[in-house]
C-alpha cells in the first residue's frame, strides 16, 4: 500500500528513485492504475508540490539531469498542469468563491441523500467505485485515471453534484488543492472545456486497470453539465511587500520548504508557520489528512530551528497579532486567503518567481500552456 511521509527527507528520496528507476517508462505506462500496492510507474510527488515541500523546477531540474526534455516531456507536462490550474485560478478567483458558496447549500439539499451517503461510503453497485472510495480513504491518494473515472461516474452514473465530489476529494487527498482539485472536477463535467465532458468507458476502466475490473455498467452516454456563468480574467500583479531585515515571516501550508525558496537568504527576525485545522475551514478535512498537514508543518520547523527563531500558530492567531512588521508567503487562492480576507487581515505578500513568471501563460487553455513550457524550462537558471 502506498505510503505517502510527511517529511522532505522522504520526498526527495522519492524523487530520486522515481527518476532513478521508473522515470524512463512513465509516458508508457502511467495511464495504468495497477492498484494501490504497485504506484511505481507514476511518481506519488504531488502531495509534495501541493505542500510546496518540492517545488515544479526542482523536480524537473532533477529530471533533466538524468533525460533529455523529449525523452520526458510528458512528464514535464504533468508537473506543470498543477502550475497551470494555480494559475488559472488566480486569474478567476470569483470561481473558488462560487464553489464555497456551493457547497453551503448543496450540502443541505442533499443532507438525508441515500445515493451520496452509499457513494461517500463506498456502498454503490459499482465495484472499482467502492474500491476507490476505500482506497482513498485509507491511503489519502488515487491514481490520475482513476481520479477521472470517480469524478465521471459520480457525476454521470451516480447523478450527483460535482461540487459535492470535489469536497470528498478535498477532505481526503493529501494533494488536494482548490486549483488542481476544483477544475478537474469543472473538466469531468464539462464546465472547464465547455461543451466537452469526460466520461469513463467500461473498456477504458477494464484496460487501465490491468482487467482488475470488468463489466462495469456506466452511464456512457451522457452529456456535459452546462452553464451560462462566465468568469473575467484578471490579471495578477503579484508584487512583494518590501522585505526588512527585522521582519517576521509568516508561511502558510503551500510553501513549507522555505531553505528553498526564494527568500531563503533574507535575515527575518522570525518565522512563524501556520496550520488551518477544521475549525476554521469552510471543508472539513478528515483527520488523517489534518495530521499529515501538521506533521509537514511540524517536519519544516524541525529543518529550520537551528537558523531561526520558529513557531507553529493556528491561523486564528493572525486576527489579534500585530501586522505591522510582518511579511507573508503567498498563500494562493483558497482556504487560507479566505480567511484573511474574511477577517480583513491585510498582509503584505511575497510571491515565488516561478508563479510570476509562469501565470502570463494561464490566461487559455492547457495547449496553448504547454507550447511555453521549453521557455519556461529555459528561464529555470535565471530563476
Amino acid at each position: 500500500m502506498i505510503q505517502i511521509h510527511p517529511s522532505r527527507a522522504k520526498a526527495l528520496k522519492q524523487l530520486d528513485t522515481f527518476v532513478e528507476n521508473n522515470l524512463a517508462l512513465y509516458a508508457r505506462d502511467r495511464n495504468f492504475d495497477f492498484g494501490p500496492d504497485k504506484r511505481s510507474n507514476t511518481s506519488c510527488l504531488s502531495p509534495y508540490v501541493t505542500h510546496g515541500v518540492l517545488s515544479e523546477k526542482e523536480i524537473i531540474k532533477e529530471a533533466i539531469k538524468k533525460f533529455p526534455f523529449s525523452k520526458i516531456e510528458k512528464f514535464i507536462q504533468e508537473v506543470l498542469w498543477r502550475t497551470y490550474w494555480k494559475g488559472w485560478l488566480e486569474r478567476r478567483p470569483s470561481l473558488w468563491t462560487d464553489f464555497v458558496n456551493d457547497l453551503e447549500n448543496l450540502k443541505k439539499d442533499f443532507q438525508n441523500n441515500k445515493i451520496l451517503k452509499n457513494a461517500i461510503n463506498g456502498n454503490t453497485d459499482i465495484e472499482c467505485f467502492n474500491d476507490w472510495v476505500n482506497e482513498l480513504k485509507k491511503t489519502g491518494y488515487l491514481h490520475n485515471h482513476a481520479r477521472m473515472w470517480f469524478s465521471s461516474i459520480w457525476i454521470f452514473t451516480l447523478d450527483l453534484p460535482w461540487q459535492l465530489g470535489a469536497e470528498f476529494f478535498m477532505k481526503h487527498l493529501k494533494d488536494g488543492d482548490p486549483a488542481s482539485n476544483t477544475l478537474s472536477w469543472r473538466w469531468t463535467a464539462g464546465l472547464q472545456t465547455k461543451g466537452k465532458n469526460y466520461v469513463a468507458q467500461e473498456w477504458n476502466i477494464k484496460k487501465f486497470t490491468n482487467q482488475r475490473y470488468e463489466k462495469v455498467k456506466l452511464n456512457e452516454n451522457a452529456t456535459p453539465i452546462v452553464s451560462d456563468k462566465e468568469y473575467i480574467q484578471i490579471n495578477p500583479e503579484f508584487n512583494n511587500g518590501e522585505t526588512k531585515d527585522d521582519q517576521t515571516l509568516i508561511i502558510f501550508d503551500n510553501q513549507i520548504c522555505f531553505e528553498e525558496s526564494d527568500f531563503k537568504n533574507y535575515k527575518f527576525k522570525k518565522i512563524i508557520l501556520i496550520k488551518n485545522t477544521n475549525l476554521t475551514r469552510s471543508i472539513e478535512l478528515d483527520e488523517c489528512l489534518v495530521k499529515f498537514k501538521s506533521d509537514l508543518i511540524a517536519d519544516q520547523q524541525t529543518r529550520l530551528q537551528d537558523k531561526f527563531e520558529v513557531e507553529i500558530k493556528d491561523i486564528s492567531y493572525l486576527k489579534n497579532f500585530d501586522l505591522s512588521n510582518i511579511i507573508a508567503l503567498y498563500p494562493g487562492v483558497g482556504e487560507n486567503l479566505d480567511f484573511l480576507n474574511e477577517n480583513k487581515i491585510s498582509l503584505k505578500f511575497l510571491y515565488r518567481e516561478f508563479d510570476q513568471m509562469t501565470n502570463q501563460y494561464c490566461n487559455k487553455g492547457f495547449f496553448n500552456f504547454k507550447k511555453f513550457i521549453p521557455k519556461i524550462i529555459s528561464q529555470f537558471g535565471q530563476l
